[in-house]
């Protein structure tokens, strides 16, 4: 990791990681101290530091390790895109011409239409000026929950333990087309790992206090008393089956075998066909599966389906930020200022790999 106070919780910034001092910094950011310094009604400060402020929030999730240079070069897009169904900028005129035609039904039906696009509002696009970083594959295989962090995803990368399409890939810049196939291996998934068995017994053993020797006669007799006892019971009732001792014996011995069992339940063996399962604390919050992504956890396989896009009051790209919110709206303004748009063929030479679907020849 480049950065290695990438979780100070001075700075508070939310990264890509199930890390619980991650967790710790989302909730400050979100319901804690930094809630109104992140949201803000009254504004003391100029537009320009508060865009460059929502720039820095949104840049430490989405994609920080890579370099702000290249970032405007080659991930942020020259426009937002237009997910407005077709049907929605026609509306008005459809109204207008059923009307004209004495079309009563149609164009009250285009009118209820229109009332509920005006409802729904506009899709938070400004969320899709990441869609670019959102292909990577190392964010993919963070996404389909392979890894820890998109650091760890990275990493997996670089050292061999991913496959694309079936062959060894180590550029972790590749952007996928849809349709790619990313295959990760197991062995470099941490939370399918075996874990060492707990010695508790050795535990156990040595926290029992030794007996002094004046505890040693004590208890010597206090065992000839009980086995003189024992021989005056067994002379008296000689014929007779002890049941009690039988049940005690068994007893004694389910509770052997239901500690036993606690203890190989909770801990798989590696010679056993249980896939060990062990997430990290407070992970449950991380866990998720965008909707363009198809992972298949038998297989440690992500298949990406398409480009993430947006609708009216949802945006695929997940983000600890409001999608349409000012932090986001901000960041847009600060980018579209300072758009790096010249490539030359010396740029374009170093461009990361950018897959594209494969065309099918008639």
């Amino acid at each position: 990791m480049r950065d290695a106070k990438v979780y100070n919780f001075k700075r508070a910034l939310p990264r890509m990681s199930w890390h619980p001092h991650n967790l710790y910094n989302l909730w400050r950011r979100s319901y804690g101290a930094l809630e109104k310094v992140t949201n803000r009604v009254e504004y003391r400060e100029t537009l320009n530091w508060r865009r460059w402020t929502a720039k820095t929030l949104l840049r430490a999730y989405h994609g920080d390790y890579i370099n702000e240079k290249i970032f405007k070069r080659w991930y942020l897009p020259e426009n937002l895109p237009d997910v407005r169904p077709p049907e929605a900028s026609s509306a008005e005129s459809t109204v207008e011409l059923n009307k004209w035609a004495l079309r009563d039904r149609p164009a009250e039906k285009a009118a209820k239409q229109a009332e509920e696009e005006k409802r729904k509002g506009l899709a938070p696009v400004g969320s899709l000026m990441f869609s670019e970083v959102e292909r990577r594959i190392d964010v993919v295989i963070f996404r389909a929950c392979f890894a820890h962090s998109v650091y760890d995803a990275r990493r997996m990368v670089i050292h061999g333990s991913v496959l694309l399409n079936g062959k060894k890939h180590t550029n972790p810049n590749t952007r996928l087309a849809p349709g790619d196939m990313v295959s990760v291996d197991p062995k470099a998934i941490r939370f399918l790992q075996h874990r060492p068995e707990p010695a508790e017994d050795v535990e156990e053993e040595a926290d029992e206090p030794t007996a002094t020797s004046a505890d040693e006669e004590v208890l010597e007799d206090a065992a000839e008393d009980a086995a003189e006892e024992e021989t005056s019971a067994e002379v008296e009732s000689a014929s007779e089956p002890s049941e009690e001792s039988g049940a005690a014996s068994k007893e004694s011995r389910a509770g052997k075998n239901s500690r036993s069992s606690q203890k190989s339940s909770s801990y798989a063996l590696p010679g056993s066909d249980l896939t060990p399962f062990h997430l990290p604390p407070y992970a449950s919050p991380f866990i998720f599966i965008p909707a363009y992504l198809e992972p298949s956890f038998a297989t440690c396989s992500v298949i990406y389906l398409r480009h993430p896009t947006a609708r009216p009051g949802y945006s695929e790209i997940p983000t600890p930020w409001d999608a349409d919110g000012e932090v986001v709206r901000l960041t847009w303004e600060w980018y579209s200022k300072r758009r790096m748009r010249i490539r030359s063929k010396s740029q374009l030479a170093r461009m990361p790999e950018n897959r594209q679907p494969a065309v099918a020849s008639a």
